[in-house]
């Protein structure tokens, strides 16, 4: 886990961490697995840093277990989030398609202390990944 303040640098800042945390987690960034969490990070960095304005970060999870990838991004605009509609754009729309390839889904949970949301993505992981080597 780690934060990123909601500025226009910070999607790509936030990708290159995740890239080399996928790199610990065993799923090589040039995969499509690794390339299309890659995708959904940085959308989602972007819908934050455009829409959360009540926020001056994001939290951002990314782990792996022996079944699932998953991806969260939480600010703490008390705003929801809808995952569809005209308001939501097509970034959380491909974000939708590319969990969906993997057989996984896209949620927004409210924030556990009541301040703002989450949007998490969930991608089952394709059989033959490999497991954690390390922490991120």
């Amino acid at each position: 886990m780690w934060t990123v303040p909601l500025v226009p640098g910070s999607v790509r800042a936030a990708r290159e961490r995740a890239e080399r945390s996928l790199v610990l987690f065993g799923v090589a960034p040039g995969s499509p697995l690794g390339g299309a969490a890659l995708l959904v990070i940085s959308e989602l960095v972007a819908n934050a840093v455009r829409h959360a304005q009540n926020s001056p970060d994001a939290e951002i999870t990314l782990t792996v277990n022996d079944r699932l990838l998953v991806v969260g991004v939480a600010d703490l605009d008390p705003r929801p989030m809808a995952l569809t509609g005209h308001s939501s754009g097509r970034g959380l729309h491909t974000v939708a398609e590319l969990a969906g390839e993997y057989g996984g889904d896209v949620r927004v949970e409210p924030a556990a202390d009541g301040r703002g949301k989450s949007l998490v993505v969930r991608f089952i992981l394709p059989t033959g990944t490999p497991g954690p080597t390390g922490t991120p």
